[in-house]
């Protein structure tokens, strides 16, 4: 891949403290963009510490909850005074919960989507009125996942929050077509991320099992056989928020290893 896809852009990334959004940030920066890094912790990661460090003209670490509409505001208001115009939106925080579905409460239903629908939608909707007022022909960039594909006894309302997730992808990619604005999202699958310890914690509490066994075994259902890394849901953002996607918009992309097929 070129290491000049995004000379000059400015891209701003919600819930970029690690993980998928940590190492999106990398890809974009060593792509030539200037990143705005946004996460709810009152200072930067480890992770996101180290990257200004190393681009220093390059990175800025924004202390927000996007559940909060006065911090939504704030956000982009402070990433534009640094870097300029918004040209890129990687719209990646979020929040999983395991319960059962008959033991499921009314307090995980709202923080499920409070944070994966409502701040991913208002954080869009903020960035999209900045683009359409700029004249910015921007790329957004939602994070989906493959459970908003398809149902999990366990996850019914992180599922369902996901399958909102691609369907404001769609409706606002519909909206944007007139301003030449590209809205997408990506639907990773199983990635080994820092999160997937929790996530397999939960599965051992919930179905029994030994801590590490369902980890094992969602990997090797995998049809590629693995777990997916962080920096190959990197590289297909770089590809949706570069010149190289510019006919495509209202897509989710999969990048799950062969899990779903569409």
């Amino acid at each position: 891949m070129a290491n000049d896809l995004l000379q000059g852009k400015h891209a701003l990334l919600t819930g970029a403290g690690g993980g998928i959004g940590l190492a999106t940030a990398t890809a974009f920066v060593q792509q030539g963009a200037r990143c705005s890094i946004v996460d709810m912790h009152a200072a930067p990661s480890e992770g996101v510490a180290a990257l200004i460090d190393q681009y220093p003209d390059a990175v800025q670490y924004i202390r927000a909850d996007i559940t909060h509409m006065a911090d939504i505001d704030a956000l982009v208001a402070t990433a534009i005074s640094r870097f300029g115009q918004i040209d890129v939106l990687f719209n990646n925080a979020g929040i999983a919960i395991f319960e059962k579905l008959l033991e499921s409460t009314e307090a995980a239903y709202d923080k499920l989507f409070s944070v994966n629908v409502k701040g991913l939608f208002f954080v869009m909707q903020k960035v999209l009125q900045h683009m359409v007022d700029a004249g910015v022909k921007g790329s957004v960039i939602n994070l989906s996942s493959q459970a908003g594909r398809r149902g999990e006894a366990l996850v019914a309302h992180y599922c369902a929050t996901k399958a909102a997730v691609i369907s404001y992808t769609q409706s606002a990619a519909l909206a944007m077509a007139p301003h030449g604005i590209r809205v997408n999202a990506i639907a990773p699958g199983v990635i080994d991320t820092p999160m997937w310890q929790h996530v397999d914690a939960m599965f051992a509490k919930l179905e029994g099992l030994a801590i590490g066994e369902k980890k094992i075994a969602v990997g090797k259902a995998v049809p590629l056989g693995r777990f997916g890394y962080p920096e190959e849901v990197a590289d297909a953002a770089v590809f949706l928020a570069s010149e190289l996607s510019r006919y495509i918009t209202a897509q989710t992309l999969n990048v799950d290893g062969g899990n779903v097929m569409s």
